[in-house]
């Protein structure tokens, strides 16, 4: 009888265990097949997790799906020629990625655990990214040193030829950690509209910048006065098309293209745009949009407001001169509707306690005499190299073999 009620035990334990071990296994299961390769579900959820976590413009699900597809053929090509990064590069590629965030390697990792991300998933991601690098280098390398004619013509045009202007509308939803789930569904569904008085609409409706009683409609930008990370965006758009969702601090913006025209002037480009930022408490209180009124009325210029944060903590001032590739996206975006001396209050820091009295002091133009030779004969290269690497990609997609399970 004894011996009875221990197998009976066992047996109880055994299913217990196969039950809680089944949703495991699915976890693990391949749920994408790319040639021979498979892509399982737990995968597809960490680099989601990701790239929500760095910010990735667009819907992270699909962003991910999408990147372990290319990340698998990346690998599988480069390994059919025999290339492989090492373990020390690997970690090397995970160093320079995390010192982006001015972190290190463990402290990134450490960051990316505390949110769920496993370190390994990390890795992956920056192994792709090494192999596909040094195999691009490896196949096209020979091929992509510009002559010496196309360097020269590359100088001399800096001078002068015709320049791009674009009309954009521009929607800017406040994106609180408890409502971010709810406004992210929101800006995708926006993302699919192609009426520009619909976008104006919704622009009514959600926005929170100074435009939004203009439904998000800006006047005419140079394209170089955008801020770089949206400036192949809104060339990637045909008249009426809306950019995937752009996250940025306590926010989701959204731009739509009105209309593009090639000028005859050439707009110049910026070595540093130089802007102030005063951090009022409050968030966008009555209180504190009234104390911004109150600040503008009173300042002509950046340096008007040390004035007002005099006898304060030196954090509530913030004075930057920066290449427009370094100024944070949400600042950029503002700061190009602004000439000197003007103000924008449409931002806020601190998950949305912190008002942001922001102002253009000034823009240093780029002194085109001074352009170093040997920089632009590296960049021509990086841009051929860079067009081959997407066209073997497609080429390689193409003919991939991926099955969705």
């Amino acid at each position: 009888m004894r011996l009875l009620s221990i197998l009976s035990a066992t047996l109880a334990l055994f299913v217990t265990v196969a039950a809680l071990a089944a949703p495991a296994r699915a976890q693990f299961a391949p749920v994408i097949l790319v040639n021979d390769s498979a892509i399982s579900g737990y995968e597809l959820e960490q680099r989601s997790r990701m790239l929500r976590l760095l910010n990735a413009p667009g819907n992270p699900a699909t962003l991910a799906r999408e990147q372990l597809i290319d990340d698998r053929l990346r690998l599988q090509a480069a390994s059919a020629a025999g290339i492989r990064p090492t373990a020390e590069e690997i970690s090397e590629g995970m160093a320079e990625f995390a010192g982006r965030a001015n972190l290190s390697r463990d402290e990134f990792i450490q960051a990316l655990a505390g949110n769920g991300v496993d370190e390994q998933t990390f890795r992956a991601f920056v192994e792709a990214g090494l192999a596909w690098r040094q195999l691009v280098r490896a196949r096209f390398g020979g091929r992509s040193a510009p002559s010496e004619g196309e360097v020269d013509r590359a100088l001399t045009s800096g001078a002068g030829g015709s320049g791009v202007r674009v009309l954009i509308s521009e929607l800017i939803m406040p994106a609180p950690p408890a409502q971010a789930d709810q406004v992210r569904e929101r800006a995708n569904r926006i993302s699919q509209i192609r009426s520009t008085d619909a976008f104006s609409a919704e622009a009514r409706r959600y926005s929170a910048t100074a435009s939004r009683a203009r439904g998000g409609r800006l006047d005419w930008q140079n394209l170089s006065d955008l801020p770089p990370a949206l400036q192949p965006l809104i060339m990637a758009l045909a008249p009426g098309e809306v950019t995937d969702p752009l996250p940025i601090p306590n926010a989701i913006a959204l731009f739509q293209l009105r209309a593009i025209e090639e000028t005859g002037y050439q707009a110049p480009e910026y070595a540093a745009i130089d802007y102030a930022a005063y951090y009022i408490p409050g968030g966008r209180s009555e209180a504190a949009l009234a104390t911004a009124r109150q600040i503008e009325s009173r300042v002509d210029s950046c340096d008007d407001l040390y004035g007002v944060a005099k006898g304060q903590p030196a954090e509530v001032l913030e004075r930057g001169s920066l290449p427009p590739a370094q100024i944070p996206t949400d600042i950029a975006v503002e700061l190009m509707k602004l000439d000197d001396g003007e103000v924008s209050t449409a931002l806020t820091r601190s998950g949305g306690q912190t008002l942001v009295f922001l102002m253009l002091c000034g823009r240093t133009a780029t002194l085109t005499e001074d352009v170093d030779r040997e920089q632009l004969t590296m960049g021509l290269r990086n841009q051929r190299l860079n067009s081959f690497a997407d066209g073997y990609l497609a080429q390689l997609r193409a003919e991939a073999r991926i099955r969705t399970r």
